[in-house]
């Protein structure tokens, strides 16, 4: 079985555990926001485009920033949460340390011992969309279970 099937079998699997509800869809691979926001518009997604954004931190580890798709890096929030310097890692190294593929990271199914940073700004919204794994699938969930979810995990979760 490959890393990005093991992935996606991980969040059906979490996410009937919890019995959180969400819509699933397959499509072509999603690989870019361009793309991204076409498949969008040919679906008819209302949700909110969730970015996760895989950073190695100065010193040593990685973490993961989950946010919506429009924000940006929030470097100084990270550091002074986490303690250390983030930077954006190279394509190669993020697909070494997750199983992901650039442009489809999937911010649940991480290895336990890299932390995750949740833009609180994604409670607000009504659905959040994330690929699982595979890019040429999207899950749907409403942003009121992400702390369900997030809790279920057993990575650090901060909020910023």
């Amino acid at each position: 079985m490959s890393k990005l099937e093991e992935i996606y079998l991980f969040n059906k699997t979490l996410l009937g555990k919890l019995d959180v509800e969400y819509q699933e869809w397959h499509h072509e691979p999603i690989l870019d926001f361009t793309t991204d926001e076409r498949v969008a518009k040919e679906l008819g997604w209302t949700g909110t485009h969730t970015k996760s954004l895989f950073l190695q931190l100065k010193g040593a580890g990685f973490a993961l920033f989950l946010t919506d798709k429009d924000s940006r890096l929030d470097s100084k929030g990270i550091k002074a949460l986490l303690g250390k310097r983030p930077s954006i890692v190279s394509n190669e190294t993020m697909s070494e340390a997750t199983g992901c593929v650039a442009g489809a990271v999937c911010p649940f199914g991480l290895p336990a011992e890299i932390p995750i940073v949740v833009d609180r700004r994604l409670y607000e919204f009504e659905q959040l969309l994330y690929t699982p794994g595979h890019p040429e699938c999207t899950f749907g969930i409403s942003a009121s279970d992400l702390k369900i979810v997030l809790s279920a995990l057993s990575n650090p979760i901060f909020e910023l």
